[in-house]
């Protein structure tokens, strides 16, 4: 472990319910004393921090991530994933988050199609830092099903009457969701098919007509395509960076570790290129 690096302090909370939203994306409501500090609002894009045991190791009781990473070798500690916090109800302390699900593949979705109700969850956070701008003239929400739970929630928060042009990219039509807000939004579905993550949305977003006025945009996915809206708001829109929040949530290839591990040279990398 880095020095100097905080280790997070895990909140537990235990499954509720379990519901099937669409084929590939499966909605864990939480629920349990360990939410009782736990705290989100601020942000549309929330998100905590997942830790799921490795098979067959036997690890400290409580569940104490310091003495895991102090006392285990690094291939037994918990494996992370990020998920956004979909809905928070504090009056009941519920929180929601969706997870998409791609067969036996990765950590979290195989765990998400068998989880059952009284199940632990261990979790860091919640993190964040966008939400709905109330002074912008429209907005743009832009992203793959990975980022689905934090563009509804966004919808959601949009004022009423709010201008918002919103492309959501899924597999096919079976992957849509009803999206609820009181904001004046254009939504438009993509259905990737067998095209690759994200060129729809590229497509769309380059052919889209900008009204006129001060955008707050919202660009998140697989980061291919995100590296390539980048490029088309800042250096050909001219969209002011402080009012793009931009980054890519997963990287086709890549696990969530072996991500996390390249995506700060990752994005280095790419802003050296599209600033020269």
């Amino acid at each position: 472990m880095a020095e100097g690096r905080r280790t997070p302090r895990l909140k537990v909370a235990q499954v509720d319910r379990v519901e099937q939203l669409t084929p590939h994306m499966t909605r864990l409501v939480l629920g349990g004393p360990g939410l009782a500090d736990f705290g989100a609002g601020e942000y549309t894009d929330h998100y905590v921090k997942l830790h799921f045991p490795v098979d067959g190791v036997e690890y400290p009781r409580p569940f104490d991530l310091q003495r895991i990473r102090e006392e285990l070798p690094r291939e037994q500690w918990p494996r992370m994933r990020t998920y956004t916090v979909r809905r928070w109800d504090p009056e009941v302390r519920e929180l929601t988050i969706d997870v998409v699900i791609h067969g036996d593949e990765g950590v979290a979705g195989p765990w998400a199609s068998r989880v059952r109700p009284g199940e632990d969850v261990y979790f860091a956070g919640p993190g964040g830092a966008y939400a709905p701008s109330t002074d912008a003239a429209w907005h743009l929400l832009v992203g793959d099903e990975s980022a689905l739970p934090a563009i509804a929630a966004s919808l959601e928060r949009l004022p009423a009457g709010a201008r918002a042009h919103v492309f959501v990219e899924v597999s096919d039509p079976d992957e849509e969701q009803k999206l609820e807000t009181a904001g004046d939004a254009t939504i438009t579905w993509l259905h990737r098919g067998d095209a690759r993550v994200g060129d729809l949305l590229v497509k769309a977003v380059t052919e889209l007509e900008f009204p006129p006025g001060a955008v707050h945009a919202f660009v998140h996915g697989e980061a291919g395509f995100v590296k390539e809206l980048r490029r088309l708001l800042f250096k050909e829109r001219g969209v002011p960076r402080d009012q793009v929040s931009i980054s890519g949530y997963w990287r086709l290839g890549h696990d969530e570790d072996g991500w996390q591990a390249t995506k700060r040279d990752w994005n280095r990398q790419v802003e050296e290129e599209q600033d020269s």
